[in-house]
């Protein structure tokens, strides 16, 4: 009660006009609601000859109560419950379709509220253009394909940070202390994003979306994010623990961190990293459907992954192919990883 006191005494207008007013007790229709008030002179400002200031009476606990009793008794309880349930069902449907508004100030609640760990893991643009990729995937898979991508980010964030000063002295540690800027963004999530569009309009239109299931579409993202992380696994402890680094076209011994090298460490953990999405997406989330989404998801990470080895081999950093940044080849990275997961479900699994 004292709260509200507080609150009454913070909330009193006052109103300074130039018309004297003086009376013991008014009442102030706002709404249904009558607010009765007192007018009582106050010193005059710059050139105005009278002013007045306007005060809301209640000033005791047993006043205040009184005041506000009736706009208490008016609140309809099961409505407010019944309206919060309707917004809580909305936005964390398991099936996805969320209102693009609500997934947006949704999200930007939980951005305010991690923000302390964000800005260790992205730049101040890449916060801003991850609320973006958040908002489209709350609104297109909801609450389930968001925390998907929010796992993959933490987990690459943990192994990036994996031997990290040893990687920064020798050239090779990932620019700007490991935060991602908006470029890592859309290079790592825009397949997953296309495949969540899919997935989402297979959904609410009730019909394939290009011949294809939602379930193969959600397939896709998760095999996209799992590419990425396979790919991170399989770079960032490679280039901590890799003992013997290969070219993979070649096979001759090249430094560490060399565009389309592979060793055993980094290969192993590869596959450890493109486990664990699709483990979470099944047995945390039910996002995918069955054990052999987990087997499919995985096995197409791991051939992405050594293909983006081959691709930056041959490709990357080499005359005339200034456009193919990593970024760029992180794109066609999870795009391959999507397709053969999407490919191996429809052929193999029939879904």
């Amino acid at each position: 009660m004292r709260r509200i006191l507080l609150l009454a005494n913070i909330l009193t207008p006052i109103i300074r006009c130039t018309n004297a007013f003086s009376g013991p007790i008014h009442h102030v229709n706002v709404r249904k609601y009558t607010f009765p008030i007192t007018m009582t002179p106050v010193r005059p400002i710059h050139n105005s000859k009278h002013c007045t200031s306007l005060h809301l009476i209640p000033t005791t606990q047993d006043s205040v109560t009184s005041f506000l009793t009736p706009y208490l008794a008016s609140i309809n309880t099961e409505s407010l419950i019944e309206s919060s349930s309707r917004i809580a069902t909305a936005l964390f449907q398991s099936s996805g379709n969320v209102a693009f508004l609500p997934s947006f100030i949704l999200n930007s609640l939980l951005f305010f509220l991690l923000r302390s760990k964000l800005i260790t893991m992205l730049t101040p643009e890449g916060i801003a253009h991850s609320l973006a990729l958040g908002t489209m995937l709350w609104a297109t898979l909801g609450w389930r394909g968001w925390t998907v991508c929010v796992l993959y980010l933490f987990l690459g964030q943990i192994v990036t940070k994996v031997g990290f000063q040893e990687k920064e002295e020798l050239g090779i540690a990932e620019k700007r202390g490991g935060r991602r800027g908006p470029e890592n963004v859309w290079g790592s999530a825009l397949t997953g994003v296309l495949c969540a569009g899919a997935a989402a309009n297979a959904v609410k239109s009730g019909v394939p979306f290009l011949g294809l299931s939602s379930e193969v579409w959600i397939l896709g993202y998760v095999a996209s994010l799992s590419t990425k992380l396979a790919d991170t696994f399989a770079s960032e402890i490679g280039k901590a623990y890799g003992k013997t680094t290969f070219l993979i076209t070649t096979l001759k011994p090249v430094p560490r961190g060399t565009e389309g090298a592979i060793s055993l460490e980094g290969t192993l953990a590869s596959v450890i990293g493109g486990l664990l999405l699709p483990m979470y997406s099944y047995f945390v989330v039910g996002l995918v459907n069955g054990l052999d989404g987990i087997v499919v998801a995985t096995f197409a990470s791991f051939v992405a992954t050594m293909i983006e080895s081959l691709i930056g081999a041959t490709m990357q950093e080499k005359t005339g192919m200034g456009w193919m940044t990593n970024e760029v080849v992180n794109f066609f990275n999870t795009l391959i990883g999507a397709s053969l997961a999407i490919i191996i479900g429809v052929t193999a699994l029939q879904i």
